[in-house]
């Protein structure tokens, strides 16, 4: 009887802990194309295309305000080095015009600051 109780008792834990954990789940999902990545509890979304280069901002699934937010990107792709301001758009997102799209394997540091959270490093490798 006693060891009914303890798988029971275990059973139900594991349970509870896989209930906490799907809870606390981020969405890593891109929602707009881009690469995701998951840096304090919030996710990045990095799209580039032909025209602009944009960042989504959001924490837990929800969109960030990014009213006074920007960020300052510095592209690192073989020996090239290029550093683009971001500016909050009027659709949610930090953007900003380029000529061209990201080309794979370049390196992408953007440093992101929304006002009210401190200042935040992110990490890309454009595919």
């Amino acid at each position: 009887m006693k060891v009914l109780i303890s798988v029971l008792a275990i059973a139900l834990s594991g349970a509870t802990f896989a209930a906490e954990k799907s809870a606390h789940a981020h969405n890593d999902k891109p929602l707009h194309g881009g690469q995701v990545v998951e840096v304090n509890d919030m996710d990045f979304e990095l799209v580039s295309t032909a025209e602009a280069i944009a960042l989504y901002v959001r924490d837990h699934g929800k969109p960030v305000s990014l009213l006074g937010a920007t960020a300052k990107l510095t592209m690192l792709s073989g020996s090239e080095k290029t550093e683009l301001t971001l500016t909050a758009g009027a659709d949610g997102k930090l953007q900003a015009s380029q000529t061209k799209k990201l080309a794979a394997g370049t390196k992408v540091v953007a440093v992101v600051s929304v006002p009210g959270r401190k200042a935040t490093n992110v990490r890309f490798v454009a595919k």
